[in-house]
């Protein structure tokens, strides 16, 4: 600011700015100009430089310093942005030439110790740093409320998560559960082994029952075998799968476990059974089993998949939450691989996970055709007439009776209907778990055309990051699990046992959005071309008001598995605590 002469004489005070450019602004943020400019202490250096502005050859000579300042700027800008181009350009060229690169385009490649990603896929950026999370490909602006909702300002009631009426965790064991425990957790005498088969949900079902078993038979438990899978050809063991120490250590003080049979009990021939009927009750364990464990001291379990009863008292129904949700966590590496996968399919926002049960063998043993063309039902058929026994329940019943009896998986335009109808966005990233589609892409192409966003392991995954597991059927499996488990919305084309599984341990933390297919009452508004759109949706909606993942009480119906329905043997409110 300096004293100015008018015209008329008087003198008044004006401001003068000088524009510079904003490169310049940030250089100098920490140069002695800056510290000079910032020094308000000192009056005498301030005053000096002040007069010295009215100086008109001091002006000329700052602004000269200034311009020559601002062209070595620009000039270093361009040449910094021409050598990042070309560092770029080069290692894309490394990548084409072998790096490991992933189904988006992601290549790493390592200087020194440094590894560097980079995303080559033009509409699957996973750019950070911004303030509106954009997807893979898509633009979402969202906020997370206090309570854990995602707040969207046009998709806000999808995203919305269920009210999960205060429920929480509860494994309140009885007075007498816990006396018993300290003598079963001493027992040396009486070893139980058992053999589980199937997938990854059938083996975790099966440990689940065995401890339940041990824990009723009062004996030890050697961790179990997992049957190597004939079609898989998945050799993994329990701690490939499994946290070994965790599952021990959970389990301490309900079940003893130990990893093999002691030195004693080596050469004994375990008592073997495989005809454990189905709904076998704890009074008919101990009837069948006890006698055996007096005379060998071992006894072997062989094809016991769900086989004991859905239906057991109170503490042994606790016993199953806290193996299921608990003790069975997921071996470090596994939960890494699949903690990864999840935290990049949420980096940009909220997600979508589906379990498509679309593979050819599904559509043989269900009874249902898939929907493609005529092509891939003759498949289906053929395949149907050389291994009838691969048919399940209600073989006399036509395909089209069983779909809308709700007793088919839905197909990609049949998922992709429901969910535009129940208000998912176009540019929702959905993560899809599954095996191989029949038809390949072609059957995914409803899905893909309506949300380009479509993502599966493989996509978002190098190759060298799932190489390990390549042969490891179970493993690959349980990545798929953490990724649909940790989703914001979760839906199962056919239920089954990850869907059923998924759908528990979502409930038992903290009853997270899950989406039910209502498909017995649904289909026939599918195949009704009279509905307008609106229409379709306000009844898809009211269909589905009820099964977006609220609390349902297990005790509804006889039979129902308490880890798939947690509420209320093993989760309370402050209105139930008692149970």
């Amino acid at each position: 600011m300096g004293t100015w002469k008018t015209k008329n004489g008087n003198t008044k005070k004006k401001i003068s700015y000088i524009s510079v450019p904003a490169q310049i602004i940030n250089s100098v943020s920490s140069s002695s100009l800056q510290s000079f400019l910032d020094n308000k202490s000192s009056k005498k250096i301030s005053s000096k430089f002040f007069i010295n502005l009215r100086n008109p050859k001091l002006w000329a000579f700052s602004l000269f310093l200034l311009s020559i300042l601002g062209i070595s700027l620009r000039l270093g800008l361009c040449l910094s942005h021409f050598g990042s181009g070309v560092y770029e350009s080069q290692l894309q060229s490394s990548d084409s030439n072998g790096s490991p690169k992933s189904h988006l385009g992601f290549a790493y490649i390592r200087s020194n110790t440094t590894q560097v990603e980079i995303s080559n896929a033009k509409d699957r950026s996973l750019d950070t740093g911004v303030e509106k999370n954009e997807t893979f490909g898509g633009d979402q602006s969202h906020l997370i409320t206090s309570n854990g909702n995602v707040h969207d300002d046009k998709n806000y009631e999808f995203w919305k998560q269920p009210d999960g009426l205060g429920y929480k965790p509860c494994l309140d064991f009885s007075i007498e559960y816990r006396r018993e425990s300290k003598k079963i957790v001493a027992e040396r005498r009486k070893y139980l082994m058992v053999v589980v088969s199937g997938g990854l949900n059938q083996q975790k079902i099966q440990i689940v029952d065995a401890v339940v078993i041990a824990r009723i038979l009062g004996a030890v438990l050697v961790v179990p075998i997992l049957q190597i899978n004939l079609i898989w050809g998945d050799e993994s063991e329990f701690s490939d799968i499994f946290d070994l120490e965790q599952f021990k250590s959970v389990l301490a003080n309900d079940v003893k476990i130990v990893s093999l049979l002691p030195a004693s009990k080596l050469m004994t021939r375990p008592s073997e059974d495989g005809s454990m009927p189905f709904n076998a009750s704890p009074q008919w364990i101990r009837s069948h089993y006890l006698k055996r464990f007096n005379r060998e001291g071992v006894l072997l379990l062989r094809r016991f998949d769900s086989r004991l009863s859905k239906d057991l008292p109170s503490d042994l129904q606790k016993l199953r939450c806290k193996v299921a949700f608990e003790a069975l966590k997921f071996s470090p590496r596994v939960l890494e691989m699949g903690t990864k996968l999840a935290e990049r399919m949420r980096s940009k926002g909220p997600y979508i996970a589906l379990h498509l049960r679309m593979e050819k063998d599904v559509w043989v043993r269900t009874g249902c055709l898939s929907g493609l063309s005529s092509k891939y039902d003759e498949i289906v058929n053929i395949e149907r007439i050389k291994r009838p026994e691969l048919l399940t329940a209600k073989s006399s019943m036509t395909s089209n009776e069983r779909k809308l009896a709700g007793l088919c998986p839905l197909n990609a335009k049949e998922v992709t209907r429901l969910l535009r109808a129940l208000g998912a966005p176009r540019d929702a990233r959905i993560y899809w778990a599954g095996g191989e589609p029949l038809g390949g892409k072609e059957a995914l192409k409803p899905l893909t055309s309506e949300f380009p966003h479509l993502y599966n392991k493989y996509d978002i995954a190098l190759p060298l990051e799932l190489k390990p597991f390549a042969k490891r059927a179970s493993i690959m499996a349980a990545i798929d699990y953490i990724v649909c488990k940790e989703s914001d919305v979760f839906m199962a084309s056919h239920g089954g046992n990850m869907g059923h599984a998924i759908q528990g341990h979502r409930a038992y933390e903290g009853h997270k959005k899950i989406i039910t297919p209502n498909k017995r009452h649904m289909l026939p508004y599918f195949v009704n071309s009279s509905m307008t759109k609106t229409e379709f949706e306000k009844m898809i909606k009211k269909l589905h008001r009820q099964s977006l993942g609220q609390p349902e009480l297990r005790i509804s119906k006889a039979g129902r598995d308490v880890t798939k329905y947690p509420v209320p043997e093993c989760m309370c409110n402050q209105s139930n605590t008692t149970i």
